[in-house]
């Protein structure tokens, strides 16, 4: 997650840096960076051959990209899970178990309290997102991959136990929470993860020094949206390089000058070439259809009428996938909104490649709650009143309402 840990003291530089790899883990800079601009199709472009599901799957669950570099050697988690993190702590921060790779009965025989059984369940890889090697009964290197933000499980076994939901945001984890574990932090730096809460990352902190953490996105029904993140500063695969050099801390190579980043480490490249595969995978996750019962039909009827009339919604969020994109040679290319155009808070967006905001796909609403990229709309209803205010819609509470059920069964 955070590359540069010393990035929590008090004092900043600005945020266009040049980051090396060398100055946090000492690694030599004798790779080039892959560069990544958005004038010209990128190097991590979503139309890269080759992908395969299924090994895409694997990448997503297990695959840290030598992360341990940062989680084991730099934030010595592997110290502290054994003698601090139980299973009921691990749950109690979000982290999630996967009930498939237990055998019958385990959870029942283990003591739950005890940091051994975490290992255990490492030892097992059980516990979503995180991958641990355990020797002997020890726990020697630990990494994360990226289903410990994205996935969740069904809780069929137990709250925060039971089959995987690969693609669903975790808005139980507590990242901040997480790395504020670290023996290495300070206490200032502590403060600033642990002031975060669950369900909440900011990808930027460790880039620019500014505390401003994001809701965690789902990961499911990305097919046919082009670019991925709140700002569209790439694709979906530019922003697994980001996030699995610059956040995950592994050993692979991110550069953008758009944000004076370039991140260069010595080969092999354990990042670069797994993104066809992940996204493959990652393309291949239908968003969750609502629970049965859930949406009144009728009322959802007349909520898309309203959607693509009077609420002047389907403009910028156009069907099939539901966000913004432009027709002709620039296809696949999202018009990005300026933060005072949809009333959002500008001051994510500065800290962005692209300056602005792309349309928000709307995918599965109902599962993912709060909304827009700070949290700030708890519910829909939030957001359509958000807008109805923005845009003077004038809708009645009767539209609203309708609106609200169209938007459900997304």
């Amino acid at each position: 997650m955070n590359k540069r840990i010393d990035s929590a003291s008090a004092a900043r530089k600005p945020a266009r840096r040049r980051i090396v790899a060398a100055s946090a883990f000492t690694l030599s800079a004798v790779a080039a960076a892959v560069a990544l601009g958005l004038s010209s199709t990128p190097a991590l472009s979503d139309a890269m051959p080759g992908g395969n599901r299924n090994q895409g799957q694997h990448i997503f669950r297990f695959d840290t990209f030598g992360d341990e570099q940062q989680w084991t050697d730099t934030l010595r988690m592997h110290e502290v899970i054994p003698a601090a993190v139980s299973p009921l702590t691990a749950l109690s921060v979000g982290l999630k178990v996967d009930a498939t790779r237990l055998p019958p009965n385990f959870l029942a025989r283990s003591d739950l309290t005890d940091p051994a059984t975490t290992v255990e369940l490492l030892r097992r890889d059980a516990v979503v997102g995180v991958v641990g090697k355990v020797e002997g009964g020890v726990l020697k290197r630990v990494g994360v991959t990226c289903a410990l933000c994205h996935s969740t499980v069904d809780n069929s076994v137990a709250p925060g136990i039971g089959n995987r939901l690969d693609g669903w945001p975790n808005h139980d984890l507590n990242p901040g929470a997480i790395i504020a574990l670290s023996p290495a932090l300070t206490a200032d730096q502590k403060a600033v993860y642990n002031s975060w809460g669950p369900g909440r990352y900011d990808p930027r902190f460790n880039i620019d020094g500014i505390n401003g953490p994001v809701v965690i996105p789902p990961a499911y029904g990305l097919a046919g949206v082009p670019f991925e993140i709140y700002t569209g500063d790439g694709p979906v695969s530019y922003w697994n390089a980001y996030v699995a050099v610059t956040q995950m801390g592994g050993h692979g190579n991110f550069s953008d000058p758009r944000l004076g980043i370039s991140v260069v480490q010595t080969p092999p490249d354990l990042v670069t070439p797994k993104l066809p595969e992940l996204l493959a995978y990652q393309l291949s996750l239908p968003a969750p259809r609502p629970p049965e019962g859930t949406v009144n039909d009728a009322a959802a009827q007349r909520g898309e009428v309203i959607f693509n009339g009077v609420g002047r919604c389907g403009t910028c969020h156009m069907a099939p996938t539901y966000t913004d994109v432009q027709n002709g040679p620039d296809a696949n290319t999202p018009r990005l909104h300026a933060a005072a155009e949809t009333g959002m808070d500008p001051a994510y967006a500065q800290r962005s490649a692209t300056k602005m905001y792309r349309t928000t796909p709307l995918r599965a609403l109902w599962q993912h709650p709060p909304y827009f990229h700070d949290g700030s709309a708890r519910t829909l209803l939030d957001v359509v009143n958000h807008y109805d205010r923005q845009f003077i819609l004038s809708l009645t509470p009767e539209q609203k309402a309708d609106l609200v059920e169209f938007l459900k069964s997304l």
